[in-house]
């Protein structure tokens, strides 16, 4: 049974699974469905079509499910989706998609600290933190296990590859590529992020080859498309260089420098 404060306003249609708790003068829509033993606090406002996993916690504040801050949304149909136990603090605010069928989606396991923003159409990976004030802007996409500092402005259609770390207060208006770590105003990388490499299990043949590719890229003088092929010529293509090569190769805004 859902454990309900009596303040709160649930409406008719809402799907609240077993063991969910509402806390004081929260709103859930009828639209909205929650996930078997997810936790909401008090003053959340959940709306439209919004599905959270199970195992969730949305601390105080937290709007989920709003419309989008996009001049183009004309309330067409579109969705909000997370999945389970992400942690979710304190007046964070994530939007629906802006077209219609659209989502905006938020994978598993990821801690989503207070005023974080992640806007219309952006894709969230899983085992992903988003400290204080962490602004997405539409269209981003966040692959699984990246570390995104407190302040950090992402520009829309930016892209962010696994298991990067960007520092805070920084200006994202490129893509950051895979394993590695950026800083800046604008961003700029500054080498492999060794320690979040190690904390994953990527074996050290793999970082040694990353690490290599990553000279041939930055400091070789030589443009994307013959960068790339000079990766694939001379060094090992394990796991890790395949979704680098292929990261790189498909952005559209760009690597950052």
């Amino acid at each position: 049974m859902a454990l309900i404060h009596s303040t709160a306003i649930i409406a008719k249609g809402a799907q609240l699974d077993t063991d969910v708790e509402v806390g004081p003068y929260s709103l859930i829509g009828a639209k909205v469905k929650v996930g078997r033993g997810s936790r909401i606090g008090s003053f959340c406002v959940i709306e439209n079509d919004t599905t959270i996993g199970p195992g969730c916690k949305i601390f105080t504040g937290a709007c989920i499910g709003t419309i989008p801050q996009d001049l183009k949304y004309n309330g067409a149909p579109s969705r909000v989706v997370l999945g389970e136990d992400n942690v979710v603090r304190e007046y964070v605010t994530m939007n629906l998609g802006t077209a219609e069928g659209s989502t905006t989606a938020v994978g598993s396991h990821n801690l989503i600290m207070a005023y974080s923003h992640i806007a219309h159409d952006c894709s969230v990976g899983s085992h992903c933190i988003i400290a204080n004030n962490g602004t997405l802007a539409g269209h981003v996409t966040i692959e699984d296990r990246v570390v995104v500092g407190g302040l950090v402005a992402i520009h829309q259609f930016v892209r962010i590859g696994t298991l990067a770390i960007i520092g805070g207060c920084s200006k994202v208006v490129t893509d950051i590529p895979p394993y590695s770590t950026c800083d800046g105003h604008p961003a700029r990388f500054y080498g492999l992020n060794l320690v979040g490499l190690k904390r994953a299990g990527i074996p050290a043949e793999a970082i040694h080859e990353l690490k290599a590719a990553y000279k041939i890229f930055f400091q070789s003088g030589l443009n994307k498309k013959h960068a790339l092929e000079e990766i694939e010529k001379t060094l090992k293509i394990t796991k890790e260089m395949g979704h680098l090569i292929a990261f790189i190769s498909s952005s559209s805004r760009g690597i950052c420098h």
